[in-house]
């Protein structure tokens, strides 16, 4: 006898026990998300609203979420309007909205759901199917279309779904947009709202890889042709993991097929064969043994996450995460291809680019967590332009490109960078580091109390921009340290005389406290962050 589940979420823990074994349970999935009518509460993170198929994440609730929107176009509120870069309700009826999904469960369905509801008022739809997330920022862009609807969680487990809202500039929406969708959603939950499925009346197609192709070679940031230059004529190796997301088949179109050219992970697969679909240290194996088993003089390999804005480096004989591959392209940018402005990064992120920045006079920005800070420094009109943006996790875009943070952008740029330096990356960063430095980033944490999520653990940690003030001598590892410059950005950072430093900031979703340190040494890490640890129970008040 088949067993019964009482909830979504205790089928999804038994399909990812054993994904080869329970897959056949994702029927009993959609029974869940078509037939739950439960409310959620809907809060729109650094990208997005995101929640468990069949558990919040329900057919319902998405209807809801595309009913705020709609109910938003209508009241046209003036900030509203001028961050989504429209004038009013008929301007966006007219110029449409690209609807489109990554490789999840269910995402056409989804999507189909949403564009039934805005075909029925009057408002212009394209279907882009499965899409990576930069395509639809160029594509909002190429199609002059007034914003998209992208059904994506980006790198979280595949029980997720997410909903990502861009505006006309083809960025992440700023909070002047997320939240009042927050408030007419969460309104219309409150009310218990069953909203009723809307059946669309065709759908108008578009092909956004090839509007992103034709929006690269526009924006001449990047260089296609001088790429494949390269790879039709070097002694190299490609090998690029898809992680069975939407980024497949899209750089087959971009780089084109052949033996120096390896693709991994680009079969269907819902479940991403069980793990965890994030560009990540140990998701690398796959990549880094294609590269170990070639000779080629050039290697590089990535890892791409299931929307494709977040990308992972690696030559097979180390791993260049985005600490440092953020870093290198302000580099290049700036002294190969002569592109000024200044570089904007997530405060978290390795200081190694401020020292590059320093001697080669760039001004650097750092900003919160979220690469919607990075939005005024994108902009083409911006007073202050950069020539690169990206943040630790994984996320790049750089100068002439789209506002949200771009995998496949991360990849060009790294074959071309190749391409002209005649070095492969891990080269490439040494003989960087041996001019600007050697700078070791790391991050960590600790859980705390449930209790102190939220504004008590904000306030409570806010002591320690009060008790570190910049002057003040701590003892790390044996070694005085001076605070030379204290950062209240997002948590609190303090950067000592080395340039070593750390920060501490809450889990925005977690009950935990994150650090985030960097060391001259990889052996000085450690004292870091022991100082880090110790700073945090000191002001929480936790035993040492």
């Amino acid at each position: 006898m088949a067993q019964e589940y009482k909830d979504a979420a205790t089928c999804w823990r038994a399909i990812l026990s054993d994904v080869s074994k329970n897959r056949g349970l994702l029927s009993e999935i959609e029974k869940f998300a078509r037939e739950n009518t439960a409310p959620a509460k809907i809060v729109f993170g650094t990208s997005g609203w995101r929640g468990e198929i069949g558990t919040d994440f329900t057919f319902n609730n998405v209807r809801v979420v595309t009913g705020a929107i709609i109910e938003m176009f209508k009241h046209a509120d003036a900030d509203v309007m001028q961050a989504m870069g429209v004038s009013d309700f008929p301007e966006i009826r007219k110029r449409g909205v690209i609807v489109g999904h990554d490789n999840r469960f269910l995402g056409e369905a989804f999507s189909m759901e949403a564009i039934g509801l805005l075909q029925k008022e009057g408002i212009r739809t394209w279907y882009a199917g499965e899409a990576p997330t930069p395509e639809f920022s160029a594509g909002i862009e190429m199609l002059h279309a007034a914003c998209s609807i992208n059904l994506t969680p980006s790198h979280n487990p595949a029980n997720y779904a997410g909903f990502k809202f861009n505006p006309s500039d083809g960025g992440p929406a700023g909070s002047e947009i997320t939240a009042k969708i927050e408030e007419i959603a969460n309104m219309m939950m409150t009310g218990h709202s069953h909203a009723a499925a809307e059946t669309s009346s065709g759908t108008e197609k578009t092909d956004l890889t090839s509007l992103y192709i034709q929006y690269i070679r526009e924006r001449k940031t990047l260089d296609i042709d001088r790429v494949r230059d390269f790879l039709a004529g070097a002694d190299c190796i490609v090998c690029i993991d898809n992680v069975h997301g939407a980024t497949r088949g899209r750089v087959q179109r971009i780089l084109g097929e052949g033996e120096k050219v390896v693709y991994l992970r680009t079969a269907d697969d819902y479940l991403f064969g069980g793990v965890a679909p994030e560009p990540s240290e140990k998701n690398m194996e796959g990549v880094e043994g294609v590269l170990k088993g070639s000779s080629a003089k050039f290697r590089l390999g990535v890892i791409m996450d299931p929307d494709g804005d977040r990308i992972r480096y690696s030559d097979g004989n180390r791993q260049i995460p985005m600490n440092y591959f953020g870093a290198m392209a302000l580099h290049f940018l700036h002294l190969h291809k002569g592109i000024s402005g200044i570089v904007t990064k997530s405060v978290g992120t390795s200081n190694l680019v401020n020292a590059i920045a320093g001697k080669l006079g760039v001004g650097v920005r750092e900003t919160k967590v979220g690469f919607k800070n990075f939005r005024p420094y994108m902009l083409r009109n911006a007073r202050e332009r950069a020539i690169v943006a990206f943040e630790e996790s994984d996320g790049i875009s750089g100068y002439n490109h789209t506002l949200e943070k771009d995998a496949i952008f991360g990849l060009i740029l790294a074959l071309e960078m190749i391409a002209v330096t005649g070095k492969n990356l891990g080269e490439y960063l040494d003989e960087i580091m041996d001019e600007f430095g050697h700078y070791y980033p790391d991050r960590s944490g600790i859980s705390v109390d449930r209790s102190l999520v939220g504004e008590l653990l904000l306030r409570k940690l806010s002591v320690l921009r009060d008790r570190y003030k910049e002057g003040t001598v701590l003892d790390i590892g044996g070694n005085r340290r001076t605070v030379k410059k204290v950062i209240t950005v997002d948590g609190t950072k303090l950067v000592f005389d080395d340039g070593s430093w750390l920060m501490v900031r809450p889990s925005g979703t977690e009950p935990k406290v994150r650090f985030y340190i960097e060391a001259r040494t990889e052996e000085g890490k450690k004292a870091v962050f022991e100082a880090a640890e110790r700073m945090t129970k000191e002001a929480l008040g936790m035993d040492l």
